[in-house]
């Protein structure tokens, strides 16, 4: 499934987009129940998609057996109450937001995961690869939608993008083994790792740099693990204006999901809507040479396969969207 948020009529809501149709879980199991005995009672209980990921397994049958309904009512066209009661939206109505719009704690990232991305930063410096995963965080009030602008700050002169596989928790753990960390991933979405590079030379560390105000675009929704068959053989590109600037393969993370995991999970709990991003590949603004950086007017467009694609404009602060 290809779970979404979304805005409508001024709420922010959790569906799952299909066929060009947004089902709304909440307000469609809210009209089938009544014609279950039965109802949906995981899906009653969802206020957002955190809440929505909370309820396990059983909201996610819910929601697959809820669609299925749904879109066997359209097919039959039969779909007029649904539609009116706004169980059903064309996804060109909608506002896509983050899937995750405000994670409860700080995205968790991972820096120089790529060899060719340390052999153009860290590597030219001398620097040796990394022998252990290299965690850093951004903040929650980073995140912004799919196709929400990059508002350019006014504390950098140094924007660059950095498109990477975003995983998604679905169940609270700690110490979690290996063999078992994919029992815990709820699904994949992309992220763009937008950052300031003077700043990080600046403050000598990643957080702030990584950290202000629109640095974390994320989605365009949030495609459930048996979607994909293997996340580390996703292609991935970034491109700016058009011109691709980042394409490599998930294949090439030197720290896949096990090893993550299982090392952020020692000693520390992880819980559902906590988001991971997996790090970036080569092809960065502060690798080339001379350097080129994001201005103002410049359009970012990053894609993983089977997961979709994100679009965000650079635009001044005070015009931001």
């Amino acid at each position: 499934m290809k779970l979404v948020s979304y805005d409508f009529k001024n709420e922010t809501r959790v569906g799952v987009q299909s066929n060009e149709l947004i089902v709304d879980l909440v307000t469609a199991s809210s009209e089938l129940s009544k014609k279950h005995s039965s109802g949906f009672a995981a899906l009653s209980r969802v206020s957002d998609m955190v809440s929505f990921l909370e309820g396990g397994d059983s909201a996610l049958d819910e929601a697959r057996a809820l669609v299925r309904e749904v879109l066997e009512v359209v097919a039959q066209g039969s779909d007029i109450t649904l539609r009116k009661a706004g169980a059903i939206l064309p996804l060109s109505e909608v506002r896509l937001r983050s899937p995750i719009p405000r994670p409860r704690k700080n995205i968790v990232c991972l820096g120089l995961n790529y060899h060719d991305h340390w052999l153009e930063t860290a590597g030219r410096r001398g620097e040796p690869l990394p022998s252990v995963p290299v965690f850093f965080t951004k903040s929650p009030t980073a995140v912004i939608g799919p196709f929400d602008d990059i508002a350019y700050p006014s504390a950098t002169a140094e924007l660059d993008y950095e498109v990477e596989l975003a995983v998604v928790l679905g169940r609270r753990g700690k110490d979690i083994p290996r063999r078992d960390v994919f029992r815990y991933v709820a699904g994949y979405s992309i992220l763009n790792d937008v950052s300031a590079r003077d700043l990080q030379r600046k403050h000598q560390q990643w957080f702030r740099s990584k950290s202000l105000d629109t640095f974390a675009p994320l989605g365009p929704w949030l495609t459930t693990r048996d979607e994909i068959d293997d996340p580390h053989n996703l292609d991935m590109e970034l491109k700016v204006n058009g011109e691709t600037r980042q394409k490599s393969n998930t294949r090439n993370l030197i720290f896949k999901i096990p090893d993550i995991l299982e090392t952020l999970s020692q000693d520390m709990t992880l819980e559902p809507g906590d988001v991971i991003a997996t790090g970036t590949p080569a092809g960065v603004a502060l690798g080339m040479s001379p350097s080129r950086y994001l201005n103002v007017g410049d359009v970012i467009e990053a894609q993983i396969n089977g997961l979709g694609s994100i679009r965000n404009r650079v635009v001044e602060k005070s015009t931001r969207s």
